[in-house]
C-alpha cells in the first residue's frame, strides 16, 4: 500500500512537471488558427446551450475560454487544457490550466470551460500568473437558463460543458493557470 502511494505521488509530480514545461501559446501558426477556431466554436456551443450566456460574454470585463480540457484519474488525477483570453471583447493572449489531485476519483473526461471576470481586479489577478482555484471552488455545469443567475465569487464565475467521457469528480479545486499576452 505504501509503495503504491509513493508511486502515485511520483506520477502526479511527473505529470505536473511535464505539463508545467508546455508552452502556453501555440508554437506554429496553424495551431494558433486551430485554437482560435476551437475557441469560437466553444463560445458558439455555450451560447447555443444557454442563449442567456451571451450577456456574460458581452458585459464581462474579460473571459478565458478553454475549448478542451482533458482529465483522467485513478486515485491520482491530472488535467490540462489550453485556451484564449479576452478582455473587453478583444483577444489579448493565451492561457493554460493544469490540475493535479489525489483522492476518490476514477475515469477520464473531456470538457470545455469558460471563466468570466466581472471586475478588473479579478482580470488582473488572472493575468498575473498567480491565479488558481482553491479546494472549495466549484463550476456550474452549463444548461439552458443557468447563466441568468450568474454567481460571481471574488469577481469570477466558471461554467463547464462536458464533451465526452465519464469521471467521478466534480470540482475545479487545485486548478492553476498561466497567461501569456500576444506579442
Amino acid at each position: 500500500m505504501r509503495h503504491t502511494l509513493h508511486l502515485q505521488t511520483a506520477l502526479v509530480a511527473l505529470l505536473a512537471l511535464t505539463l508545467a514545461g508546455c508552452a502556453v501559446s501555440p508554437r506554429a501558426g496553424y495551431r494558433a488558427n486551430q485554437l482560435d477556431d476551437m475557441t469560437q466554436e466553444t463560445i458558439y456551443r455555450f451560447q447555443e446551450t444557454d442563449p442567456g450566456i451571451e450577456r456574460l460574454f458581452d458585459t464581462a470585463i474579460g473571459y478565458a475560454v478553454f475549448p478542451t480540457i482533458g482529465a483522467g484519474a485513478a486515485g491520482v488525477g491530472g488535467a490540462y487544457g489550453r485556451g484564449q483570453v479576452y478582455e473587453r471583447g478583444n483577444f489579448i493572449g493565451y492561457c493554460d490550466m493544469t490540475q493535479a489531485s489525489v483522492g476518490i476519483q476514477l475515469g477520464g473526461q473531456a470538457y470545455s470551460e469558460v471563466i468570466f471576470f466581472n471586475s478588473q481586479d479579478a482580470m488582473d489577478w488572472f493575468k498575473s500568473g498567480e491565479f488558481s482555484f482553491s479546494g472549495q471552488a466549484s463550476a456550474v455545469a452549463l444548461r439552458e437558463g443557468v447563466s441568468a443567475n450568474a454567481n460571481f465569487r471574488n469577481g469570477v464565475a466558471v461554467y463547464t460543458q462536458a464533451k465526452g467521457g465519464l469521471m467521478y469528480q466534480a470540482s475545479i479545486g487545485g486548478q492553476k493557470f498561466r497567461f501569456e499576452p500576444i506579442r
